[in-house]
């Protein structure tokens, strides 16, 4: 569901008050460290209750406060709003609590476009496990909640690896397999449905002459069974107590970028990878209006800027429709290039907003 307005209150550096954002399309254009970014955050806040750049809540409030909230008004004059203060964060839809962030989700999925969505295409497993876990949990509050108990059990087992508590590892092994093995099963699906979108869509942006597309590694094999699976726990449990950690299963899964020749990242040029990252949101959007038949929200922060004119270009004519769009500009890019009739142009200086 889009915002029609957007207000915040001692969030970051933006300045008091409630900006309207009752169009499709919102540009907030302005130099580095005046609010573009924060501008985002508020709404990628409003939408799952925590900031996209990370930190602490506290780290949200502005220099010399102790509290902070921003509000969202959508168009049918329903609202949320997110405040902290004195280290209690409260999330209200329509003044009514909420306590699980699942409701977010359901109620104003957005992607975000940052410069961070790199990490995804070259950096660590664990990074690219929060990209496909979070592209689950957009279309499946089920997902999320495989993904919490077997973060929990998984806790619990480690914590008896270390006290070399054994009656306790063969229940907690029982529970980890059950669990593990639905995550499997559950991202062995999404790799394959979203292998088919993002392949196609880096090709029309790229222009590489080559299929680059999304290969899922699993620690437990896609063949192996519970049986299987518990008989290998069993049988690396001295190792696993002489380390105190768990050694196998979905948290230690990979997700590989591949052509023909294999690993592409590890051959990719910096802007292949940018484009990657890039190319993974649209599919991620994508991946969420063909499950769910409703558009997200988009977030694009100052990510045309390190593309050269043709692949902007392209990047743009490859956007996925969404229910509404936020891009941030530095001045001297040619943002209206990309308008349409709808667009709204925002100046923004020290956190405060200016129409033109």
């Amino acid at each position: 569901m889009s915002f029609s307005s957007i207000e915040a209150v001692s969030f970051r550096n933006l300045a008091d008050g409630v900006i309207r954002t009752d169009t499709p399309s919102v540009f907030v254009v302005g130099d580095n460290g005046q609010g573009k970014t924060n501008f985002l955050d508020a709404i990628y806040t409003l939408c799952y209750g925590a900031s996209f750049r990370g930190g602490s809540d506290a780290d949200a409030a502005r220099t010399g406060t102790q509290a902070w909230s921003v509000r969202g008004t959508n168009p049918d004059g329903s609202g949320c709003r997110v405040t902290w203060e004195s280290g209690i964060k409260t999330i209200r839809e329509d003044d009514k609590a909420i306590h699980d962030r699942k409701r977010l989700v359901e109620r104003n999925p957005a992607i975000v476009f940052c410069h961070e969505d790199m990490e995804f295409a070259r950096g660590e497993p664990e990074r690219r496990r929060f990209f496909f876990d979070q592209t689950a949990s957009l279309v499946s509050a089920g997902y999320i909640d495989l993904l919490r108990a077997y973060r929990r059990v998984l806790r619990a087992r480690n914590v008896a690896l270390r006290e070399r508590s054994l009656d306790v590892l063969e229940v907690l092994d029982i529970q980890t397999v059950s669990y593990g093995l639905g995550l499997r099963d559950e991202r062995a699906r999404l790799s394959a449905e979203f292998d088919e979108r993002f392949a196609p869509r880096y090709e029309r942006v790229s222009l590489l002459g080559r299929r680059v597309g999304v290969s899922y590694r699993p620690s437990w094999r896609l063949e192996e069974t519970k049986d299987d699976v518990l008989a290998r726990l069993a049988a690396s449990r001295d190792r696993e107590l002489a380390l105190g950690t768990s050694l196998s299963g979905p948290h230690r899964d990979r997700f590989v970028f591949v052509d023909e020749r294999g690993d592409f990242s590890d051959r990719a040029s910096t802007g292949q990878l940018r484009l990657l990252g890039l190319t993974l949101r649209i599919a991620q959007a994508e991946h969420y209006a063909s499950v769910c038949g409703r558009h997200p929200i988009l977030l694009l922060d100052d990510v045309l800027l390190e593309l050269d004119p043709p692949k902007r270009r392209r990047f743009m004519e490859n956007l996925p429709e969404a229910d509404q769009a936020f891009f941030t500009f530095l001045p001297g890019e040619p943002y209206r290039d990309y308008a349409t009739g709808s667009t709204v142009v925002y100046w923004t200086d020290d956190g405060r907003f200016s129409n033109t």
